[in-house]
């Protein structure tokens, strides 16, 4: 049996608006995130497009405010995923943290001191900081005034951020990624795309299809200009994948399961990495009656803005019919799937299907032929803290030893895959229900959906375990 690479990035994962608070220090501007409230209400605002977009503190509660405090106790932090041998850490910088309104020309020096005292923590304990530019963090001024991405002003806002980023951390950040999970566009408008859209009208179709397209031109010309300012740097997307299973044998369950796989999993890699709109656009475009306006210079753009590598999170696989009714479907997040009676559910829903990961490598490996990078796998539950302290987070282990055999699988079948950030290192802020209680960590931390805490950092019993995956390169799991 193959072993994982020499040099393989085993790391963690996380973004800014969910584990940083201090959403209001620094200078930072609003973002998305910021007025996301907390709780179950936020999947259902995110799926009936209800998203106040202002912060009503005597309505909502906002765990993202505080966060998990990152901002001060970074250095603590690290400390811990050194501990446990990171090679990589994945993080995100806060757009609204270096421009606050997302539009202006000069950036916010604070903001810029922030994430220098973090990269050079990380350098600190040789850790490679991986670096998302957009995750879910758009600062709000750009969806107030402009639109969001339906504005193609924000390709112009995005190079100007993208070019001052590269030119501060240029020495510090090799690894960077554009949009984190790009595709939900088709999914969470508001979350992905800054602005509110119904997909199932030719007019919200339209939007996003053309709000795709801007992030599509605005990913290209930041790989351009990373590879222009950062010469040995690697760029690359970021993309929801999972296999999409037919329901049966059915030739039109196998054919309605195609199509979905197509929109979610290949019609925006397929611009990122191939550098053009997939043949299945034509069909796509008629059946939706909308279609993307593209300018004349966007196609050579697109062609010489192509991703270095294609990174991805993987949670589970999806299920489809033609016929599917109310009855079929499953339920846990904002994909709304047809429920596979073969699949055992985690706490909040989520389908457990670790054979997926090797057919989703496979699948997306034999059409690109690039790098691929699983940036985030890990299993959200509710985890219990005994009476002396300990988190006996077995069931945890068990669904990421699964999930890292079937990678190990797909190296044995021939797919180059650089390395594994699982999401949610450390317990940080959920981003579809904004719940502390989903915790996804190695690393407990003592804060709770009532506000009550103390912020204090618990190893639970997977930190060991991950750590000496690290150590033995995979060969221990």
């Amino acid at each position: 049996m193959a072993k994982f690479p020499e040099g393989f990035l085993w790391g963690g994962a996380t973004a800014a608006n969910q584990i940083e608070g201090a959403y209001d220090v620094g200078g930072k501007g609003l973002t998305i995130a910021d007025v996301l409230p907390g709780g179950k209400t936020r999947l259902a605002m995110l799926a009936n497009n209800t998203v106040p977009l202002a912060v009503d503190k005597t309505k909502y509660k906002y765990p993202n405010h505080e966060g998990i405090d990152f901002y001060h106790r970074y250095p603590e932090d690290i400390a811990l995923f050194a501990e446990m041998g990171f090679k990589v850490f994945r993080m995100s910088i806060s757009w609204a943290r270096i421009f606050p309104k997302g539009d202006e020309t000069t950036p916010n020096q604070e903001g810029l001191e922030f994430y220098d005292r973090v990269f050079d923590t990380l350098a600190k304990h040789n850790i490679q900081p991986l670096v998302t530019l957009s995750h879910y963090e758009l600062p709000l001024h750009l969806t107030i005034k402009y639109g969001g991405w339906k504005n193609r002003k924000l390709i112009d806002f995005f190079e100007n951020y993208c070019k001052v980023v590269f030119e501060r951390y240029k020495s510090k950040v090799k690894l960077w990624l554009t949009f984190n999970e790009i595709n939900l566009g088709f999914m969470s408008p508001i979350m992905s795309l800054g602005f509110f859209a119904d997909m199932s009208t030719p007019q919200g179709a339209q939007d996003v299809l053309q709000g795709l397209h801007h992030q599509f031109v605005a990913s290209a010309l930041a790989v351009r200009w990373c590879h222009k300012i950062i010469p040995q740097s690697k760029i690359g997307c970021m993309n929801i994948l999972a296999p999409v299973y037919p329901f049966s044998c059915n030739p039109q369950d196998v054919l309605a399961a195609q199509q979905e796989e197509h929109l979610s999993n290949y019609y925006c890699a397929d611009v990122q990495v191939r550098g053009e709109y997939p043949a299945f656009a034509k069909s796509l475009y008629k059946k939706l009656g909308a279609q993307p306006e593209i300018d004349s210079q966007d196609e050579q753009v697109l062609k010489e803005g192509k991703v270095d590598f294609l990174s991805f999170s993987y949670y589970k696989s999806y299920t489809e019919k033609a016929d599917k009714k109310q009855e079929d479907m499953g339920e846990g997040d904002i994909t709304n799937r047809v429920k596979n009676p073969y699949l055992q559910r985690s706490d909040w829903g989520w389908e457990i299907d670790p054979v997926g990961l090797r057919i989703v490598l496979n699948q997306v490996y034999d059409r690109y032929q690039v790098p691929l990078f699983i940036v985030e796998n890990g299993l959200g539950a509710k985890d219990i803290v005994s009476a002396d302290g300990q988190i006996q987070d077995d069931y945890r282990i068990d669904y990421l030893q699964a999930h890292l055999q079937s990678a190990l699988d797909a190296i044995n079948d021939g797919v180059e895959l650089m390395g594994y950030t699982s999401w949610g290192c450390i317990d940080l802020v959920s981003a579809g229900t904004g719940e502390y209680g989903k915790r996804y960590g190695y690393i407990y931390v003592d804060k709770h959906d009532d506000g009550s805490g103390t912020l204090q950092r618990t190893k639970k019993k997977s930190f060991d375990w991950y750590k000496k995956v690290i150590q033995s390169n995979g060969e221990t799991l």
